[in-house]
C-alpha cells in the first residue's frame, strides 16, 4: 500500500486566492461553414480582487472615480 496525501480545498480557499492572485481568460471563436470563417469572436476576462487589479494598474480610474463619488455622497448627508 502506497501512502496517500489527502488535500482539502475548500471554496473559500480557491475564491481567496482566485481574488489575491487574479486570472486572465482569452478565448477565440470562430465559426465556420463548409471550411469559410464566418464569425469571428475574440474574448478577454479578467478576474481579481480590487487591490490586486490596482496593484497592477487595472481601472485605476474607475476606482478613483467611485471613491470620489462616495465621498461626495458622504459630504451631502
Amino acid at each position: 500500500m502506497e501512502p496517500t496525501r489527502e488535500v482539502k480545498t475548500t471554496l473559500t480557499d480557491v475564491l481567496d486566492r482566485l481574488l489575491d492572485k487574479g486570472l486572465v481568460l482569452n478565448a477565440d471563436l470562430v465559426i465556420t461553414v463548409a471550411g469559410i470563417p464566418l464569425v469571428a469572436i475574440s474574448l478577454r476576462a479578467a478576474v481579481a480582487g480590487m487591490e490586486t487589479m490596482l496593484k497592477y494598474g487595472v481601472m485605476e480610474d474607475w476606482d478613483k472615480s467611485i471613491r470620489g463619488l462616495n465621498k461626495e455622497a458622504i459630504c451631502q448627508r
